[in-house]
């Protein structure tokens, strides 16, 4: 059976708010032996275990805690992480470039296999920890090769949280004119932003931009996902 989504499971949540007993356990199992209808007309019902485990996502994440997410480490070595194979990477580098001064042969460009067989001689990396083709796939991936790979890592890893609601982002745009009365004017567009999830938290379009309007926007975007651990707002 595929999985509920969203819409389904914020559905059965909002039967606790109605359903009998005195205690939210005695809500939840009652709810539990409801039976739901999904948007393809399918009868669907889910034991107390499943809906005490919503409940709490939804208490901690928010909305955000009903989509399906990604497993934190996708994409990303178990065994070696990719700061630990740039810096064995930045270790070996300079050993390409040690040669005789009498040499005035151009220097090649230490190939990938060979900074990897580097790093195995030098006992930076392990074969069984990091196999030659995963080494050359995070290269790729991370750009480790490139001029200041590690600088440009970190730029990119700045804002990058792992988990919803960790950090918001806030950010404005001008909008369309809107008759006012007797006048055009134009709106101007507060919007919040998940880091993690990319959900949009709260957007709305107000006549002024100040420090009013993005408070109640921000009381609308706590209503709506909860409170982030942090918040960035670019705000003079």
């Amino acid at each position: 059976m595929r999985y509920a989504s969203a819409y389904l499971k914020m559905r059965v949540l909002g039967a606790l708010d109605n359903a009998p007993g005195r205690t939210r356990h005695e809500r939840v199992r009652q709810v539990a032996a409801m039976t739901f209808i999904d948007e393809n007309g399918q009868p669907r019902s889910f034991t107390w275990r499943t809906i005490q485990t919503w409940w709490y996502r939804y208490k901690i994440h928010g909305v955000t805690g009903m989509t399906p997410q990604e497993r934190s480490d996708k994409g990303r070595p178990r065994k070696v992480t990719p700061e630990e194979l740039l810096e064995a990477i930045n270790a070996v580098l300079p050993t390409f470039h040690q040669k005789d001064p009498k040499d005035t042969k151009k220097q090649k460009k230490p190939t990938k296999l060979a900074i990897y067989r580097r790093c195995i001689e030098k006992g930076l990396l392990q074969k069984d920890r990091l196999a030659q083709t995963t080494f050359f796939r995070f290269v790729r991936e991370f750009d480790l090769l490139k001029p200041d790979a590690d600088e440009q890592n970190k730029r990119r890893r700045a804002f990058s949280m792992q988990y919803a609601n960790q950090l918001w982002q806030a950010d404005t745009m001008v909008g369309p004119f809107v008759r006012d009365g007797t006048q055009n004017r134009q709106a101007r567009l507060i919007a919040f932003i998940d880091d993690a999830s990319r959900v949009i938290c709260h957007g709305e379009f107000f006549f002024e931009e100040n420090a009013g309007t993005l408070v109640r926007a921000l009381k609308a975007a706590f209503y709506k996902r909860g409170i982030p651990e942090q918040l960035l707002v670019d705000y003079v």
